[in-house]
């Protein structure tokens, strides 16, 4: 246990940034969960709906230093790359469709 009163005070301040740091933490993973199991069921336009609010979760927590720059912009470019991957799919699948029409 801290013998100051400034230790003490600093034990304070962060319990309270961990649990608020958890509570981002947990929130970004949650909206990565979302959009993962969206593209999963090959609905793109609830995806992109979830991607916008998992970008806006992201870059929210790099900005308060839960997550590092870096790492907020490869998760972000990995369910870029998942979402154009859907989307590629399924237009090609309507190209497919109409040209056997």
């Amino acid at each position: 246990m801290p013998h100051r009163k400034s230790a003490f005070k600093h034990l304070r301040a962060d319990e309270k940034k961990r649990q608020r740091n958890r509570a981002i933490k947990s929130a970004v993973k949650t909206a990565i969960k979302k959009v993962e199991q969206a593209i999963a069921e090959g609905d793109v336009e609830k995806a992109q709906m979830l991607f916008r609010e998992a970008v806006s979760k992201l870059d929210r927590a790099a900005q308060k230093g839960v997550i590092k720059k870096g790492t907020a912009a490869r998760k972000k470019s990995r369910l870029a790359h998942k979402l154009n991957k859907l989307i590629a799919q399924q237009q090609a699948a309507q190209a497919q469709e109409t040209q056997a029409a």
